[in-house]
Formats: structure tokens, sequence, C-alpha cells
């Protein structure tokens, strides 16, 4: 049985789709999309369209909004949780390759 949903990075939602689904409006996309907190593919057209990972975006931006953080502290936060998962990712994929040269050595052996 295949999902339903498209990909979480594949852009298919439109502007009013996107706003009904977050229950956001879309003067704030426009918004947080001017300050930099999100950042929808455009279509040849020059349509925005919004994909799964966005729509997740838009509700990490609402609920720090919600907390009372500013629009310039969201940007912030979000950035840093990126470079943090950016960092989370190269450590992950750094276990792996050390995990994998480790593995060799073990079974290395020096020419005669």
């Amino acid at each position: 049985m295949t999902s339903a949903l498209p990909d979480p990075g594949k852009a298919v939602y439109g502007i009013s789709v996107a706003a009904e689904l977050s229950g956001v409006g879309v003067q704030s996309l426009r918004l947080y999309e001017r300050h930099g907190l999100l950042t929808p593919s455009r279509s040849d057209g020059g349509t925005r369209r919004y994909s799964g990972a966005d729509l997740a975006r838009l509700q990490r931006i609402t609920t720090l909004l919600a907390a009372g953080v500013n629009l310039a502290g969201v940007g912030r936060i979000l950035d840093l949780e990126d470079a943090n998962a950016t960092l989370h990712a190269d450590n992950d994929r750094l276990r792996a390759d050390n995990h994998t040269l480790r593995t060799h050595l073990r079974t290395w052996q020096p020419p005669e």
C-alpha cells in the first residue's frame, strides 16, 4: 500500500492550500517569506509552491510565535536548528565512516 501523501520535499501545495492546511493566513505566509523564515519553491510561472517540509517548518514558526518569540528571534532559532541538524547528520556520517575504516583495518593484511 502506498501513501497518498506526496514526498515531504516535493512542493505541491499552492499558497491558499498551504494557508488552509497550516491555519496561517496567506499574508502571514508572504510575511514569513519576506523575513526569510520560509522559502517556498516557485513554479515556472512564479507561483509559490509549498512542500510538506515547508508546512512542518511553518508549524515550528507558529509554535515559536505563540511562545512569544519575535520574527527576528524565530529566524535565529530556525537557523540554529538547521545548523544543528546539519552537524548531527555530518556526525552520523563520520561515525559510519569511522566504523567502516575500523572494520577494514581489522581485516587488512600488509603486503608481503
